[in-house]
């Protein structure tokens, strides 16, 4: 697999003379409905080994190793026919391209909403470990409140995925400090949560528990620990397994009622799996920028693993951008938007779309009906350089929020860098 950078000029028809490839594989591989559907700076999934180079005034065998990244003796292995001393202007040589190392095993998981569609489900589903419907909530008294859950365990049986029942501390529509705390204080209730999770996972045929418990009160730190540990013991005893979510963090002592009862070390010890919600530096209400920059993902995690064993760690992964108007007033409100929606915007503008190389995300600016806007996402190869941070870190695999949107590109991606746990 190899990433194109599309260049002035450029059309289906000439990439697919480049590498060799089917127009319409090119078309399929990226999700491209129309042959003409290109911007200069769009990144593409070209599924091929090689690509054809015509040779350009002052080039050599030795500059071409350089430009592409490829050792001076594999170029020369691909070109047997090619004097690499007599090259010529308009000479063609065969570039090889992408990766034959093996793949490493990946842990991936999907959240999703019960009203996700037929066609976002059929997208991911091939490519996931577990699958998360969002989501259980809870009482002050410890009681649990069920979600429409049933098509997705039905879905993800049916594709070889194991569903998880995720229990969050969502009441009356938002992340409640209060009930939770409730909860951590009275022996009845915590209790009450643990049994009532532990009738209903066999009910519905759940393999675990995905816990996302945020906004807890500092004062609750050591208790959730103690609840985190009880829970967990009770699980594994009855052989289902535990996943949680934890804020990004860069040290233990980061402030914030985010952060400061997300105890890196205990999660890493209760837990069969840590979810780093490595998203969110670009939100609705924040200035234009990256909702996953590279560097800081990278900051998290170089903590992450001195705290928690990195073969437990799933790389959160966000499967949105954001859409901002300009110019960015604070406390105004950027849109979600998906990821092939930021492409077809950029398409229909004739948007270049640039690329910032320290976040390692795209961007692109656009008018609408005389308002400026610029949109942040991610594409093939923003997606590609996060992904690798597995690898990089040793981690265990991702965790998609959310996999509401089909993107296939980010799939065939998936593909080619894992081999996907099942």
């Amino acid at each position: 697999m190899f990433i194109y950078t599309v260049k002035s000029g450029d059309d289906i028809a000439a990439v697919s003379r480049m590498f060799g490839i089917p127009a319409s594989r090119i078309l399929a591989d990226n999700a491209l409905s129309r042959p003409n559907d290109l911007v200069v700076g769009q990144h593409l999934i070209i599924m091929s080994n090689s690509m054809r180079h015509v040779i350009e005034e002052g080039q050599t065998m030795y500059s071409l190793s350089r430009e592409f990244e490829v050792p001076l003796d594999e170029l020369l292995a691909a070109n047997p026919d090619v004097n690499p001393i007599a090259l010529h202007v308009g000479d063609v040589v065969n570039i090889p391209i992408g990766e034959t190392t093996a793949k490493r095993p990946a842990v991936i998981n999907g959240f999703a909403y019960p009203t996700i569609s037929e066609n976002a489900l059929a997208c991911s589903l091939p490519f996931l470990t577990y699958l998360s419907p969002f989501s259980y909530s809870i009482t002050s008294q410890g009681d649990i409140i069920a979600p429409n859950d049933e098509r997705l365990i039905e879905r993800a049986n049916a594709a070889d995925v194991m569903p998880l029942m995720v229990v969050t501390n969502i009441s009356e529509g938002s992340f409640s400090t209060e009930t939770l705390s409730q909860i951590l204080a009275d022996p009845d209730a915590r209790e009450n949560l643990i049994s009532s999770i532990l009738s209903e996972l066999p009910k519905k045929g759940y393999y675990g528990v995905n816990l996302d418990m945020e906004y807890i009160a500092p004062a609750d730190r050591e208790s959730y620990n103690e609840f985190l540990f009880e829970l967990s013991d009770r699980l594994h005893e009855n052989n289902y397994i535990l996943i949680t979510a934890v804020a990004p963090k860069y040290r233990a002592d980061q402030p914030g009622i985010l952060y400061e009862s997300h105890d890196y070390r205990a999660q890493g010890e209760a837990a069969d799996y840590v979810i780093i919600m490595t998203y969110e530096w670009g939100y609705t209400y924040s200035a234009p920028m990256s909702v996953q920059p590279i560097n800081e993902v990278r900051k998290v995690l170089e903590y992450a693993v001195t705290e928690i064993p990195s073969q437990k760690i799933l790389l959160g992964m966000p499967n949105y951008g954001y859409d901002w108007t300009l110019p960015y007033t604070r406390g105004t409100a950027a849109s979600s938007i998906g990821f092939t929606a930021a492409l077809d915007t950029a398409v229909r503008n004739n948007s270049e779309i640039l690329y910032d190389e320290n976040s390692q995300t795209p961007y692109f600016y656009y008018n609408d009906n005389g308002t400026r806007h610029v949109i942040w996402f991610d594409d093939a190869k923003s997606i590609d350089a996060k992904l690798r941070l597995i690898d990089e870190f040793d981690l265990a695999g991702a965790s998609y929020w959310t996999i509401n949107r089909c993107f296939i590109p980010n799939w065939e991606i998936v593909q080619n860098l894992f081999e996907v746990v099942k």
